[in-house]
């Protein structure tokens, strides 16, 4: 039986280069009854611990180490066990938000995450951070796409560690090289599709420009 996606919002604030900014994010789990992994674990660690229930949590795995996708994530990793996975690119972005708490694993491009007997493909995507993954699961059609990609453009970088440039090419390069009927499921606000974004990158570097 192929895994379900699940999705819970959580609230809190994302705070960089000193500012701070109320913000929703979405947490996405994917699993069956058995086991399930969290991607990005934002805001309420009690929250996505009750979304995981009694199942094993494989895997704590972040998009990007902006506060706001990982500040519940030891919280969620000593509670359940399950080990922490992200880039070493964000490396400096995660030492500000959790200075004594080392992540447990690096994340690789190319790698292939396993849970339910479901493979999601990391697709390392810099530019709205340098560190910045997607994770690719062709059995669900689905995307998993951080802050990388939204319905309607790119992810902002107008901050420190960020490249407009670069996430440009991520996202020409990496993701729409994805089937058109990919559903992109984001790290903030709705879910779009490859084939319905693909069609405005040219628009998006003439306005980034």
């Amino acid at each position: 039986m192929t895994a379900r996606i699940e999705h819970l919002v959580t609230s809190g604030t994302f705070e960089l280069d000193g500012g701070s900014w109320e913000v929703d994010n979405n947490v996405w789990l994917i699993g069956d009854e058995r086991e399930v992994m969290v991607i990005d674990a934002a805001h309420d660690e009690a929250a996505i611990a009750d979304a995981v229930g009694d199942r094993n949590l494989v895997g704590i795995v972040c998009t990007h180490a902006h506060n706001d996708h990982i500040n519940a994530a030891p919280a969620l990793a000593a509670r359940t066990g399950a080990p922490i996975l992200l880039h070493p690119a964000d490396t400096v972005l995660w030492k500000s938000v959790h200075p004594q708490r080392k992540p447990d694993r690096e994340l690789a491009d190319g790698e292939l995450l396993s849970v339910a007997g479901t493979g999601l493909y990391v697709l390392h995507t810099p530019g709205h951070a340098p560190g910045a993954v997607c994770l690719y699961a062709p059995e669900l059609g689905a995307l998993f796409s951080g802050d990388t990609l939204f319905q309607g453009g790119p992810g902002a970088t107008g901050r420190s560690y960020s490249d407009f440039g670069t996430i440009i090419a991520s996202i020409r390069d990496r993701l729409f090289a994805l089937p058109a009927s990919t559903a992109v499921h984001t790290g903030h606000g709705g879910t779009t599709s490859i084939g319905a974004e693909a069609p405005h990158l040219d628009e998006w570097v003439t306005r980034g420009h």
